[in-house]
């Protein structure tokens, strides 16, 4: 990952991400008394890097323990390490090492996603979410005192949160905020930005229109397979002058496609030609009095 004078980030060790000290010691847990995070934003896919995790886990077993808390109900709730869980029951193991740490709503937010956000080929809508969750944790931290009891703990007071939480994960700070606004779309519309059929930038446009109106144009989307950003930028114009119904948003739609022109060639033979014309007449002669012909004609119809 870059930050924005392209230089890589010093990405920091597993242990520091979970505060995890020297001192704490990994113990084995049931998998069954633990339950997902609250919320959790990153999805946990069977695909063939699972299945390479699973291998792994069968042979050499769970390598990094995976951290937890207790929640509210005095529970085991998973920080991180989903994956490294799920591939553990897939694996055919029944208990997996962990680390349980006393972490606070917010801390643990932050570390289940500082965890999480360095991971290769993050879905536009993991980041979106993610984002979103630590964002508001640390500006709920912010109007917190200032203290010593861990490495989450932030002191933004009189900094904007997403500048620091840009600079952390090496996004420009609109791009966070780009990244946020996707978290409006419907879960239909969100989809298709994550398999890359719907434009990321058209998508944010589309974020700042009402729910109703996005299940419209995912209708449409779905019925022509395209959207075109001057459809939503004239979409959006409209609306700023009040609402519209479904024929209407089509009729726009419809309006900002160019219809393409009906091809009106048209070739006559030779042989065609010859029984008008002289045999002396050449392809120019037979030229110049068609368009005089067709001349005579339009006058008349203009009578």
């Amino acid at each position: 990952m870059k930050n924005r004078s392209g230089e890589k980030i010093k990405l920091a060790s597993i242990d520091e991400l979970l505060g995890v000290v020297n001192e704490e010691s990994a113990m084995a847990i049931e998998i069954s008394k633990i339950h997902p995070f609250k919320n959790h934003p990153f999805k946990v896919l069977d695909d063939e890097k699972m299945q390479d995790l699973v291998e792994s886990v069968k042979i050499n077993g769970v390598l990094t323990p995976v951290l937890l808390r207790m929640d509210e109900n005095e529970e085991y709730e998973m920080v991180s390490g989903h994956r490294r869980m799920h591939a553990a029951q897939l694996a055919g193991l029944t208990t997996i090492p962990v680390i349980v740490r006393e972490l606070s709503d917010d801390d643990a937010i932050v570390a289940m996603v500082d965890a999480n956000i360095q991971r290769e080929e993050l879905l536009p809508s993991e980041k979106a979410f993610a984002y979103k969750m630590k964002l508001a944790a640390m500006k709920r931290q912010a109007g917190r005192p200032k203290n010593n009891s861990g490495q989450n703990d932030q002191n933004l007071i009189g900094t904007v949160s997403r500048d620091v939480l840009a600079e952390q994960v090496g996004e420009s700070s609109k791009q966070i905020q780009r990244y946020i606004r996707l978290t409006e779309l419907i879960p239909e519309l969100l989809d298709l930005v994550d398999n890359k059929k719907l434009q990321f930038t058209v998508a944010v446009d589309i974020s700042y229109i009402d729910k109703e109106v996005q299940e419209w144009i995912y209708e449409y989307i779905s019925d022509t397979g395209f959207i075109k950003p001057k459809q939503i930028t004239a979409l959006r114009n409209q609306l700023n002058d009040g609402p519209i119904n479904q024929i209407q948003m089509l009729s726009i739609f419809n309006n900002c496609v160019m219809a393409k022109k009906v091809s009106r060639s048209l070739t006559f033979s030779e042989k065609k030609l010859t029984k008008y014309f002289p045999d002396d007449y050449t392809a120019k002669d037979m030229e110049q009095v068609i368009e005089s012909l067709l001349e005579k004609w339009m006058q008349e119809q203009s009578c």
